[in-house]
This record gives structure tokens, sequence and C-alpha cells, in this order.
């Protein structure tokens, strides 16, 4: 028969007892504290890098096109991230490795790190500047027949009046003299002028003047005088700015 543990030593045993069961609850709680650390570190130095560029990286990862298509989805060819500026769910970020995709309609960046590329959410876009050229999100409005495609546009001129340019890249098929079919992306180009709440297609200098028709005698004249520097079909773009702010001059 076990004999009876002696009052004193009993208490010493439950004393280590209670001693241990605290000391791994100290111990417990300091690496706790520690993971905690570990995590708010992490993060703060997430946030000293990129500060609020973390509402930028907010998009779906972009996959790019087969190499066996024929050039290139992308603004006037360049298919390299180059820098701009866009406005993106409320701030405007700058110096943003980017490329715009006009067969998808996407602004794609590059994630921090280098990691991968996305395709930004187009509703969050206003606006955003690459290659020079300005470009804002419109919206589609189904209550007006007369709205655009809700997309990006190219903003040529923004006064009284407004010029717009749409620039796309769909993916065709043509057969080559084997016969093989060979995949290819076929670009086309539409231009737009916003003039008193109406959306006019301005694809021709007749078509632009039309839409101008309250000055039109006079835009004629100044086209005429200025023939040397106007060539619609061999400059549009220029020639539809050159028009649209003398046009602003005149109705003043």
């Amino acid at each position: 028969m076990l004999k009876t543990l002696p009052k004193y030593l009993l208490l010493f045993l439950i004393g280590c007892c209670v001693r241990n069961a605290t000391l791994a609850q100290v111990v417990a709680d300091s690496l706790n504290a520690k993971q905690k650390t570990i995590y708010a570190n992490i993060e703060r130095d997430f946030y000293e890098k990129i500060g609020p560029q973390s509402r930028l990286y907010n998009g779906m990862q972009y996959s790019l096109y087969d190499p066996h298509i024929k050039g290139n989805a992308y603004y006037d060819n360049i298919d390299s991230l180059k820098k701009g500026s866009v406005f993106y769910d409320g701030y405007l970020y700058t110096n943003v490795n980017m490329m715009y995709d006009i067969n998808k309609d996407e602004v794609v960046i590059l994630i921090y790190n280098d990691f991968m590329m996305i395709s930004l959410i187009s509703e969050k876009v206003r606006d955003f500047d690459l290659h020079t050229q300005h470009f804002i999100y419109l919206k589609n409005d189904p209550a007006n027949s007369n709205s655009l495609k809700a997309g990006f546009y190219d903003e040529l001129y923004n006064g009284k009046i407004q010029v717009l340019s749409k620039k796309t890249k769909s993916i065709q098929d043509s057969t080559d003299y084997t016969g093989n079919i060979i995949p290819h992306f076929s670009p086309a180009k539409d231009y737009y002028l916003f003039k008193n709440g109406k959306y006019y297609t301005v694809n021709s200098q007749g078509a632009f003047l039309d839409a101008l028709n309250d000055q039109k005698k006079k835009i004629k004249q100044f086209i005429r005088s200025n023939n040397i520097k106007i060539k619609f079909k061999k400059e549009p773009e220029h020639a539809m700015t050159t028009i649209a702010a003398y046009y602003d001059h005149l109705t003043d």
C-alpha cells in the first residue's frame, strides 16, 4: 500500500505543476505575440512600399495571345509596357507600366514586384494617359439610343464640342497560298463628334462638316485658306482637332 505523501511534499509538487503551466502559457503568449508582430511588420512593409496603389492591383489575370496570330492586339501596335497614368477606383496613379489592348478593350498593367500582368476593371477606370494620348471611359446609356458603346475612347479634343476616336482590332482568318488558314489582327477605327448632347459618326470630312452645319460656310472658307495644313484624308485627326478649335472660336 502506498503511503500518504507528507503534506509539505504534496504542496511542493502542486507548486511545480502550477509553475510549469504558467510558464507554458507565458511561452505560448510570447510566440503568439511574435507571430502577430511578424504579420504586422509584413503588412506595414507592404503598405509603406505601395501605399494606396494596393487599390490599383485589382483585376483579372491577363493572358497573352497565341503567338501564331499575325500582328498584335495593341494600340498603335505597341506591344510592350510603357509608362502611363491611370485614374482608377477614385485614385490617380502615375508611372504605371501599362499597355492598351484594343482587341479586348482593356487596360493592362504590370502587377507589384513584376509578378504578372492584370487587366483593370474597365468600369473603374475614369481615364488614362498613354503614348501621349488621353483616353476616357464611356458608359453605355440604355435609355439613350444615341449613346456610344461602352468602352475606352481616345479624346482628341475637348471643348464646347468633343472629338473622339475609337480604334479596334479583331481576329480574322485568311488563307495563304497553300490553303492554310492564318489568323491575324485586323484594325479598324471610327471617329465621333459630340455636340449639344448628341454623338455624330464623322469618318469623312463631309460628315464632320455636316455635324457642324451651323458654321459650315465659315468652316469651309477656313479649310480653303489653310489647305496646306488641313488635309482630312491624310491626317484626319489633326484636321478634326484644328476644325473643332476653330468652331469653338466661332461660337464664343
